[in-house]
């Protein structure tokens, strides 16, 4: 069942290092990057895009936590979809990449931003076309809109079950830990289950673990997976501080990160 993914999962840790390793060059041209909550779902994003998304049927993809709009444009470069003139000039006013998916551009099948709207327009896509699946990432503070959960509640009704979606559960907001501020968010996998949902709960860093979780889930129901994360993965001074939800590093900082991803 895996073995034609076997080729793409091997080079996977040297395509999430070099992901990394781009976002943080552009954040040297940026303020603020998202760093935190970027690097927390690269793993994710990797397995979506570059080992299950099958680009001659092309499925889906509605990143729902908008402000890591940067690592899909990252992949996409990658992919050669967006152009490296492009990439460059991300966020700038003259340039065509905004700080959130902006479906103008190549590769980006929805604008998104305001969280909590993203799993509603999945339910959208899916409708339209149960041929195909449709990929969604959230994150784990997007759960608290009531918008995300009336959006479960009618995909389980319409028995959308070609909906693959992945929750960035680094338990992180922009402030604080989601489980202080928010306890009764968990436990997350139930509440998902008693809305009809398929779900799991896998090490958000490991690449095969996100595969098989998503390969072996129900295909009667749409399905929730649960990836635990951190945030600001894998860089030492970074992870679980709310500050890299917003600042870009100093030139320090920088060359800091860089040498910590040279020894992965």
């Amino acid at each position: 069942m895996f073995r034609k993914y076997k080729k793409k999962l091997i080079k996977s840790k040297v395509r999430c290092n070099s992901f990394r390793k781009k976002i943080l060059e552009l954040s040297q041209k940026v303020s603020a990057l998202h760093l935190g909550g970027t690097f927390s779902c690269v793993e994710i994003m990797d397995c979506i895009f570059n080992i299950l998304m099958k680009k001659d049927e092309k499925d889906y993809f509605i990143m729902s936590k908008g402000h890591g709009s940067i690592l899909q444009y990252v992949i996409l470069n990658f992919q050669g979809i967006v152009s490296n003139k492009s990439l460059s000039n991300y966020s700038k006013s003259d340039g065509h990449l905004g700080v959130h998916p902006e479906i103008k551009n190549k590769g980006i099948n929805a604008s998104t931003g305001s969280l909590g709207h993203g799993l509603a327009m999945s339910a959208g896509f899916a409708l339209s076309n149960r041929k195909k699946l449709v990929y969604t990432v959230l994150s784990d503070g997007e759960l608290q809109e009531g918008s995300t959960w009336e959006a479960a509640m009618v995909i389980s009704n319409l028995k959308l079950n070609n909906i693959v979606m992945v929750v960035d559960n680094n338990d992180f907001q922009s402030l604080e830990k989601s489980s202080k501020s928010h306890p009764a968010l968990y436990p997350i996998d139930e509440k998902f289950k008693a809305f009809g949902w398929d779900t799991k709960i896998c090490d958000g860093h490991n690449v095969n673990k996100i595969l098989v979780s998503i390969l072996k889930r129900k295909k009667n129901k749409p399905f929730c997976l649960i990836a635990k994360t951190i945030k600001g993965y894998p860089i030492s001074f970074m992870k679980n501080k709310p500050i890299w939800h917003y600042k870009s590093p100093s030139k320090l900082e920088h060359k800091k990160a860089m040498k910590e991803l040279d020894k992965i």
